[in-house]
């Protein structure tokens, strides 16, 4: 387990995820976390994370810094969420190993599991079916962390671990109107049409797909549990087990924010991947379970837009 002055490196601590991450680690006591912003290290330079390690020996590594996005800018982007994600990773990862890092644990993505996996999906599906092609990419270069961590493990003894959240909300998110994932992306548009006073909002897609949010500072919580608590070369799932449909999904978002307009659908734009729902019974097995429900959760990252309503134009 780690102690309490053990030397932890957070990646990406900015993000969403990592900054929840650090608000964790603090909580519980947690004093010696080491950060770099973007401009002190970019993690896809190998020469500048390599000195990094080398100098500061991170006892233990969450590595959590990743180039991500929605349906649109995965569709848009797909070389470069490949190129950044698999770098940074693989920089971080290795650099990691090779000063002697005691722990690290990978941050992917429920991406990375098959378009048509059987629901809800078990750590087992990895890599038994077709992914779903919107964001191949981004899964792609996931599922090469995780293996990355794995093979290590195999062949040099290290204790490096992975988990794998569902789609994630909360504080810190990013609501840029083009890169943000679903659940941001409703919370600004509604606020936005709200503010207006527009009479309809249209969502894309049909409203169809099933999904799975978790509150990020519930992942946060399970993260530290994992470091302290589990060793093994499978990926550990992170989410509530409860699902729901886009549409019902919007119509919360829309009540959550005070939103009393119409809402309409799109359905000649994409609704990614008809369903995704983890099995979740690995971590309870261990002993974590969720706390935050949705609405609940919702509420919180409405007030943390309007306290920082710059975040919308990231």
């Amino acid at each position: 387990m780690m102690e309490k002055d053990s030397k932890i490196y957070v990646a990406g601590h900015r993000g969403m995820v990592g900054s929840a991450i650090v608000r964790e680690l603090a909580r519980q006591g947690y004093g010696n976390i080491i950060t770099r912003t973007h401009k002190e290290l970019d993690l896809c330079r190998q020469d500048e994370v390599e000195a990094f390690f080398a100098e500061e020996r991170p006892e233990y590594v969450f590595l959590a810094a990743a180039r991500v996005g929605g349906i649109l800018a995965n569709q848009n982007a797909l070389a470069d969420f490949m190129y950044d994600n698999m770098l940074l990773e693989m920089n971080v990862i290795h650099a990691a190993w090779k000063n002697g890092c005691r722990k690290l644990e990978f941050l992917g993505s429920s991406c990375i599991y098959p378009r048509l996996a059987p629901q809800p999906m078990k750590e087992s599906c990895l890599l038994t079916s077709e992914l779903e092609k919107t964001n191949e990419a981004y899964a792609l270069a996931k599922i090469s962390g995780l293996k990355y961590c794995e093979f290590l493990n195999r062949q040099y003894g290290t204790d490096y671990i992975s988990v794998m959240p569902t789609n994630l909300y909360g504080p810190n998110d990013n609501y840029h109107p083009t890169h943000s994932h679903v659940l941001p992306a409703l919370i600004r548009r509604f606020h936005e049409a709200k503010e207006a006073g527009l009479s309809e909002v249209v969502c894309w897609g049909d409203g169809s797909p099933l999904r799975e949010f978790l509150y990020v500072d519930d992942l946060a919580n399970l993260c530290v549990f994992l470091m302290n608590h589990y060793s093994g070369n499978e990926t550990v799932n992170a989410g509530t087990g409860k699902e729901l449909t886009i549409k019902e999904l919007t119509e919360l978002v829309a009540r959550v924010i005070g939103y009393e307009g119409e809402i309409k659908w799109d359905p000649s734009k994409p609704n990614g991947t008809p369903r995704k729902l983890l099995d979740v019974s690995k971590a309870e097995a261990l002993g974590w379970r969720y706390r935050t429900e949705l609405e609940d959760g919702i509420r919180l990252a409405y007030e943390d837009f309007l306290k920082n309503p710059m975040r919308a134009e990231r």
